[in-house]
């Protein structure tokens, strides 16, 4: 069975009705694809305080129906108030029957001043999309590789992880998927932000690796949508051929010598 993903590059407008526009674009611009990865806190855009979003906002139904019409599962990076504060999240669309959007997997890893903004989320998170297991992610989440390991362990077959990258980072983002990739034998499918916001500008890096941590698809300069089929049998051949999922062991202690 085939997955077929789509990677979003846009500039994030900085207000909530434009990027949901931009959100719906993208949507079209998947051509059906089953799932649509959208940048780290898209909507209102990457800034510190963030724009908080509420997941019934009625501001979100045109994503709803763009989701519900492609037969799209779509994810879209938000910041959510959520009982133990704000939250950097991913809001999906399109997931099952319900094609309402609601919260899916909070930042489990803020970074630098998200810090002083919000809390971290408390859990992993796995989707089935189309009888494929995602696991998510957002952005610093996939600096660490016991992060992209727990999904993998957990059986995620792909890697989803929505970015928001400083320009000038390009080299250090590029280096973590693909090696998330290729240690864990899975897809990653990187969503990131590109142009500026606030006052910061952004690169990008939207592609989809495969297994090998090969780029598949990418959209490189600008923005667009990125669109690759991912095969499960890829995914079964690399951990085969590379068994670091399987062989993996505890550490023993750290000893001085």
């Amino acid at each position: 069975m085939t997955l077929t993903v789509a990677t979003g590059q846009f500039a994030s407008a900085g207000d909530v009705e434009a990027d949901i526009a931009t959100v719906v674009r993208a949507v079209g611009l998947a051509q059906g694809a089953d799932l649509l990865v959208m940048p780290e806190l898209f909507l209102g855009g990457y800034r510190m305080p963030p724009v908080v979003v509420g997941e019934t906002d009625p501001r979100l139904q045109p994503i709803e129906r763009a989701a519900a019409a492609a037969g799209t599962v779509v994810l879209v990076g938000a910041c959510l108030d959520g009982p133990d504060g704000f939250t950097i999240s991913t809001l999906a669309f399109g997931l099952g029957d319900d094609p309402a959007g609601r919260r899916v997997y909070d930042k489990q890893n803020p970074c630098d001043a998200e810090n002083d903004h919000v809390v971290a989320g408390a859990d992993s998170v796995i989707i089935d999309v189309r009888g494929w297991s995602v696991g998510l992610s957002i952005c610093y989440d996939g600096c660490f590789p016991e992060h992209a390991r727990a999904l993998a362990l957990a059986g995620a077959e792909v890697y989803a992880a929505s970015v928001a990258y400083f320009a000038g980072s390009a080299h250090r983002r590029e280096l973590y998927y693909r090696a998330r990739a290729l240690e864990n034998g899975m897809y990653a499918v990187v969503s990131g932000l590109a142009g500026a916001v606030a006052g910061a500008e952004f690169d990008g890096g939207s592609a989809v690796y495969d297994p090998e941590g090969r780029v598949v698809a990418e959209v490189g300069g600008g923005e667009g949508v990125a669109v690759a089929t991912l095969d499960r049998p890829a995914v079964k051949a690399t951990r085969a051929r590379h068994p670091m999922l399987a062989d993996l062991r505890e550490p023993g202690p750290v000893v001085r010598r």
